[in-house]
């Protein structure tokens, strides 16, 4: 199967209040056949901005266990996200 589009839709919002850098925890969907969770939108030192869900590994690092492959991905994730989380 060849999926030429991606089709994200925001699932969840879950705000965090009394946080300068963490805003909110997302879940989103993508094409309707994927539920990616943990998604978190961080205020930076540039803005707001949304960060891919992390694990701890063993060795006290985090790593990304979900991660766009390409800019334009990225991009239009990040879009969606923010839209959503602005309208709420």
């Amino acid at each position: 199967m060849t999926v030429k589009t991606l089709e994200i839709t925001v699932k969840r919002i879950f705000k965090i209040e009394n946080n300068d850098t963490l805003k909110a925890f997302v879940d989103i969907a993508v094409n309707d056949v994927l539920l990616v969770k943990g998604l978190r939108i961080v205020n930076g030192k540039n803005g707001l901005f949304v960060s891919m869900p992390q694990t701890l590994a063993r060795d006290d690092k985090w790593y990304s266990s979900v991660y766009p492959l390409t800019k334009e991905a990225r991009e239009e994730i990040q879009e969606i996200v923010l839209a959503s989380y602005n309208a709420e």
